[in-house]
């Protein structure tokens, strides 16, 4: 079996089609059907369920993909080598939740493109998110350490998150302030319940007990356009609202900690594009600290920097 042969496996596995898998390889569907039938039966096995939405894995196909990941690396690792450092290529797939892929990466990615042009970059920045483990993505930036799964793990950053209020309601300002909101009768923004992603975002009895919003949005990007609109108050990420002006915060006792954990597959943790956009994500986090965790009372002292290392999931 030769590396060539891998390639196009790994391609159909990472992008779903052929058409898609051609475009990366810069060849024609036609050519990927040809080479994945050819390892088909040189392995004597079937590798992709041909599905009307794609090519899905089957088990045997899933359990080659983390050898012909392996090779890849190792193929990167000797490319890099003879050029002296050649530029990454390849495709390189994200899941984030929506506020954090929106608001602090999308605007700063510019300068890792700039760096790497030949990489593809998947940003998928969505109300829920892709399995690694399942190699739907790359990595994942989730709100929870995952227990299970072929997984490297470790925290990218604690982040707080607190009440804010349209900026031109001072009255709703000193309402909030002055009695539970529960009793004020001003409107409250927040999640529809049943329809939660991940139960971290389940935070608003930690506002008040019992505490219900009757605006609701699946979009914590919409959830903010609402209250900076006047709709209401609402619990939003520090560093998503902080510096808004059309935002103020309330309530600056109240403090709703959560944290952002990496998770990527164990088998492409080694991979030089792997590795170089950890390294550019950890230095852009390392830097905009002062937007995650706001002292208390104030927004311009923060504390806690986020951990370095990498540690294995529990299988």
């Amino acid at each position: 079996m030769d590396w060539d042969s891998l390639q196009y496996f790994l391609m159909v596995a990472r992008h779903g089609t052929l058409a898609r898998a051609g475009q990366a390889l810069h060849v024609d569907a036609t050519t990927v059907s040809r080479r994945i039938s050819a390892l088909e039966s040189a392995l004597q096995q079937t590798l992709f369920e041909r599905a009307p939405t794609g090519f899905v894995l089957t088990a045997a196909g899933r359990a080659l993909v983390p050898h012909a990941e392996a090779m890849a690396a190792a193929a990167a690792r000797i490319h890099s080598a003879g050029d002296g450092g050649a530029a990454l290529s390849g495709q390189l797939r994200i899941s984030v939740s929506e506020g954090f892929g929106g608001s602090f990466i999308a605007p700063r990615l510019a300068a890792f493109v700039a760096a790497h042009p030949e990489l593809e970059i998947d940003l998928v920045a969505s109300s829920g998110f892709l399995n690694p483990s399942r190699r739907e993505a790359d990595m994942a930036v989730l709100l929870a350490r995952p227990r299970k799964g072929p997984l490297i793990t470790r925290k990218l950053a604690d982040y707080s998150l607190g009440l804010y209020a349209p900026a031109d309601r001072r009255d709703w300002h000193r309402a909030v302030e002055a009695a539970p909101l529960s009793r004020t009768g001003i409107p409250v923004v927040g999640y529809v319940p049943d329809i939660l992603y991940a139960p971290e975002l389940d935070y608003l009895g930690e506002i008040e007990p019992g505490l219900r919003a009757g605006i609701r949005s699946s979009s914590i990007l919409a959830q903010r356009r609402m209250i900076a609109g006047g709709a209401g108050v609402g619990v939003l990420p520090c560093f998503l609202a902080a510096g808004d002006p059309a935002l103020v915060r309330v309530r600056r006792d109240q403090t709703i900690a959560r944290a952002f954990w990496l998770a990527l597959h164990r088998d492409i943790a080694p991979q030089p594009r792997i590795r170089a956009f950890i390294d550019w994500l950890d230095a852009e986090v390392q830097a905009a600290r002062t937007l995650f965790v706001p002292a208390p009372g104030k927004l311009s002292q923060f504390v806690a920097k986020p951990p370095r290392g990498l540690h294995g999931a529990a299988q």
